[in-house]
C-alpha cells in the first residue's frame, strides 16, 4: 500500500472543495487506498491551521478529520534532515516522508526544492491521484 504525507494545504483544499482533486485524494486515504504518515508536529499543524476562524471550515468536519489522523495515521519517528526549506515549518513533512518512505503531497511544490528533498517524491494532488490510480 502506498504511504503518503499530506501537506496541510491539501487538507484545507479537501475541506473547501470536497469534490476536487484534494477531496478525492483525502477520500482515498480515508477509504484505505493509501496510508497517511504523521508525527506529533504534523498533527499539531493540522489542528492549528484547520481550526483557524478565517478559513470558515465546518468544526464538526475538522474534528472528524483530526480524529481520523490521530487514530488511523501511521505514526512515524522522523529522523532529522540537514536541509533548509523556504518555509522551516515544512521540514516536519519532509522528514516524515523521508523516514516513512512516503510520497509527499502538496499544493506548494516550490516549498520543497528538488535539491533539498533527496529521495522523497514530492507530488501535486493530481500527480498523487494518478500514481494511486496506476497502482490499483
Amino acid at each position: 500500500m502506498k504511504r503518503v504525507v499530506l501537506d496541510t494545504n491539501v487538507l484545507v483544499a479537501s475541506l473547501l472543495q470536497p469534490v476536487g482533486r484534494c477531496g478525492r485524494l483525502l477520500d482515498l486515504v480515508v477509504d484505505g487506498a493509501a496510508e497517511a504518515c504523521v508525527d506529533d508536529r504534523i498533527l499539531a499543524e493540522y489542528a492549528e491551521v484547520l481550526t483557524r476562524r478565517k478559513l470558515h471550515l465546518p468544526p464538526e468536519k475538522v474534528q472528524t478529520l483530526l480524529e481520523f489522523f490521530r487514530q488511523s495515521g501511521i505514526p512515524v519517528i522522523a529522523h532529522p534532515l540537514a536541509v533548509t526549506l523556504p518555509d522551516p515549518d515544512d521540514l516536519a513533512f519532509l522528514e516524515v516522508a523521508a523516514s516513512g518512505e512516503a510520497l509527499l503531497v502538496t499544493g506548494n511544490q516550490r516549498h520543497f526544492p528538488r535539491a533539498a528533498t533527496g529521495a522523497v517524491s514530492v507530488l501535486s494532488p493530481a500527480e498523487c491521484l494518478e500514481a494511486l490510480r496506476k497502482r490499483a
